[in-house]
């Protein structure tokens, strides 16, 4: 399915073009869902209104009475490009309806979103009083229910939260039991004000998180995006709830950083929408899972030094650079947190699988890896090294360093039998049946992502998994 969309220009469309914009090529399955929405805020409205526009019957829920009666007649209590014709289709059609009644909600419905504010707190903190309050009402209407009903959170919400509110607060309040009772499922919405419909119906992901094996939930959601040519990524519940977390933090930092080029292009008369066209341009790394995989700190000959002349360029242009700071002691961080892992095990004698900066090279410049090394050497433990691309004798090549050439060792296996804790910072062949065919006791701890170890010898430590 394609939909062009001109966002800015929804709002002067006649609603016959908007709704030949809208509606999906495909229909979906409208035969067995009824859906509730509770909360008719941003969130709440739109969803409103692509589910009814979708043909699927939609019954709004707000305690606002002025929302209540714009809804039921069809009307946006918000400005967003294109939803007032939406809502306006979904009333003539007989689709969409709004009470401020939750039982009568719920016993005409067959699904609830959940759509209700989260807001912060003085100090930071989410504020769920809204997300008790609706698992409250709707836990009471569910008492009364017999049919299976699925309850599906789209506030945004911390991780954790539906295991440790949610469902208790709708299983305290319906005497019911999550997964076999009722449904429950999260579904992180991804809209973005002013380009809100368009996100709906051409989303970047799907994602629901699924609870304790909850397949029926997780079906219903399915039918009502299954118009949508984009396959779901059905996950943990705690994995859904931070992903909408790891979006919008990335868009800020992305944000932070454009602005923060911006104001050096500025003060050396470049012209930074240039620059950052050029960057964007580049979808092999730039856009693109390159660099975006959890692990150790970065190093080379590359990264940590353009990012010290770019900051110190900033000092002397007199150019604040907090993003480009804040990376370098992050990654310092980084160092700290993979130092602290080792430290913990309380053992003499480790060892490195690689100590290049990053697998299938010999380069050494400021391997965070070998940083490592030599701060264990510093302390007086005892190191054995495995790094084939690194020399062991002068003649070898341009890597060898005196200090490390006594250190290293000709396999995986010399490492592992010299070692009690092993730190796997690069992949090489034979690792993992070098790591599973251990005889002892081991302590793994893992910077670059390994399979985890079925070894019973082997205490596996993975660095952020």
């Amino acid at each position: 399915m394609e939909i062009e969309l001109n966002p800015a220009s929804l709002s002067q469309n006649s609603k016959a073009a908007v709704l030949d914009n809208f509606y999906p090529a495909v229909a979906p399955d409208v035969s067995n869902s009824r859906i509730s929405i509770f909360g008719a805020g941003y969130v709440g409205c739109v969803s409103a209104a692509c589910l009814s526009n979708d043909g699927f019957q939609v019954v709004a829920v707000d305690p606002d009475q002025f929302k209540v009666e714009r809804l039921a007649k069809g009307q946006a209590p918000i400005v967003e490009p294109g939803l007032a014709e939406l809502l306006d289709h979904g009333h003539h059609s007989d689709l969409l309806s709004a009470t401020q009644s939750v039982a009568d909600a719920i016993s005409n419905t067959d699904i609830s979103l959940c759509c209700v504010g989260t807001p912060s707190l003085p100090d930071g903190t989410l504020n769920t009083d809204y997300v008790r309050q609706v698992c409250e009402d709707i836990g009471k209407a569910l008492k009364h229910k017999s049919a299976f009903h699925v309850v599906v959170m789209r506030s945004t919400i911390l991780p954790g939260t539906m295991e440790e509110l949610v469902v208790p607060t709708l299983e305290r309040v319906s005497g019911k039991t999550a997964g076999r009772d009722f449904g429950v499922a999260y579904y992180p919405e991804f809209l973005r004000e002013g380009t809100a419909i368009a996100d709906y119906y051409r989303p970047g992901a799907i994602v629901f998180g699924q609870y304790d094996g909850d397949s029926r939930s997780i079906e219903a959601l399915k039918a009502l995006v299954s118009h949508i040519p984009v396959t779901p990524h059905v996950v943990a519940m705690r994995c859904a709830e931070i992903v909408k977390y790891a979006n919008n933090c990335w868009h800020a930092v992305k944000i932070s950083f454009s602005n923060e080029i911006g104001n050096l292009c500025k003060a050396k008369n470049i012209d930074s929408h240039v620059v950052m066209d050029v960057l964007c341009s580049d979808t092999r790394l730039n856009i693109s899972r390159a660099y975006m995989k959890p692990g150790f700190a970065y190093g080379g000959s590359c990264l940590p030094k353009d990012l010290r002349a770019l900051t110190a360029l900033g000092r002397i242009l007199n150019v604040p650079t907090p993003v480009l700071d804040a990376a370098r002691i992050a990654n310092a961080g980084q160092i700290e947190h993979a130092r602290s892992l080792i430290d913990t095990a309380h053992q003499e004698r480790i060892g490195f699988v690689g100590i290049t900066f990053k697998s299938d090279t010999d380069d050494l410049r400021e391997s965070p890896l070998l940083e490592l090394v030599e701060s264990f050497l510093g302390k007086g433990k005892e190191i054995a090294v495995y790094d084939p691309n690194v020399a062991r004798t002068p003649s070898e090549g341009r890597n060898f360093l005196k200090h490390v050439a006594p250190l290293l060792r000709g396999s995986i296996e010399d490492v592992l039998a010299a070692s009690s804790v092993v730190v796997i910072g690069n992949k090489y062949p034979g690792l993992k049946e070098a790591i599973e065919a251990a005889k002892k006791p081991l302590v793994v701890i893992d910077l670059t992502r390994i399979e985890t170890p079925q070894n019973r010898n082997i205490i596996y430590h993975g660095l952020c998994w």
